[in-house]
């Protein structure tokens, strides 16, 4: 049986509050309502971890389960002080943590716009090229609730946000869901400590949303365009995206990022176009 995460040792600085589940159908949607109900109970910045999840949403209703304590699957309630318009950067934002976290002990991870953290493969899968998928990240905006009112949240505070990130830790390659995923353990981590992980991307995730916050919310000012770009397996490769709502098909070189953190493709003709949403997906 696979350890559970250990509560002595999960003290994340700059966190008011981290709370481990046994299991939950969903950490996003189970915070989310936590938020709704009693918002002075979840302070920013917050965590709600879960030993297992069951029916979890990726991007697009995609689910996302994880067999008992073998992952992490944890939500953070963030109010981040920068412009309503600068948001789209918070998924981002987030997998650059990430990479942060899971590349200290030498493994040198990715970031796929829009929302995934990616390690190094010996092969090559379709739509990944040489890397799998080791997590994914949904960041969603807490709608308030119409009756709530602003008790326990201080006058002026910025909307919250639940990120989820789900990140395999030790699962075998016959409990990962599809072929072109990864995890930690299969990827080298010779014994990945769920909680050490769990500690260090907490801690990320806050640094450099209070760089961005520090920088109100200008990811140039605040250097993590660069860093963003310079682990990003995206940006500098050809790429086919399927527009989100049906809208088509789009095949060209990824060649930058614009201030919402939408992906910009030059296609073949010479036109640049930018992605809001969508399937991304590497091309040789």
């Amino acid at each position: 049986m696979r350890p559970s995460l250990y509560l002595d040792r999960l003290t994340v600085p700059g966190f008011a509050r981290v709370e481990v589940v046994e299991t939950s159908p969903s950490t996003n949607a189970e915070l989310v309502a936590a938020v709704r109900a009693d918002p002075a109970a979840w302070p920013a910045p917050s965590a709600l971890v879960a030993e297992e999840q069951t029916a979890g949403r990726g991007r697009a209703g995609r689910s996302w389960e994880t067999p008992p304590r073998a992952g992490l699957t944890v939500s953070v309630l963030l109010r981040p002080r920068v412009p309503a318009e600068a948001l789209g950067w918070l998924p981002l934002l987030a997998g650059l943590a990430v990479v942060r976290a899971v590349s200290d002990d030498g493994v040198s991870a990715a970031v796929k716009w829009p929302n995934d953290v990616l390690l190094p493969a010996a092969d090559t899968v379709g739509g990944l090229g040489p890397y799998r998928k080791v997590a994914g990240i949904l960041a969603e905006v807490v709608p308030e609730a119409p009756d709530a009112g602003p008790a326990g949240v201080a006058a002026g505070a910025a909307p919250a946000v639940v990120l989820g990130i789900g990140l395999n830790v030790s699962q075998s390659a016959e409990e990962l869901p599809v072929p072109t995923a990864t995890s930690l353990a299969l990827a080298g981590y010779p014994r990945p400590d769920r909680t050490d992980v769990l500690v260090r991307m907490l801690g990320e995730v806050h640094a450099v949303v209070r760089r961005w916050e520090d920088a109100a919310g200008d990811v140039v000012a605040a250097g993590l365009l660069a860093e963003y770009a310079a682990v990003s397996a995206t940006l500098g490769t050809r790429v086919r995206a399927e527009l989100a709502g049906d809208a088509g098909v789009l095949e060209g070189e990824a060649v930058g990022l614009d201030g919402t953190g939408a992906l910009r493709i030059r296609t073949d003709a010479g036109e640049e176009r930018t992605v809001t949403a969508g399937d991304v997906w590497h091309l040789r």
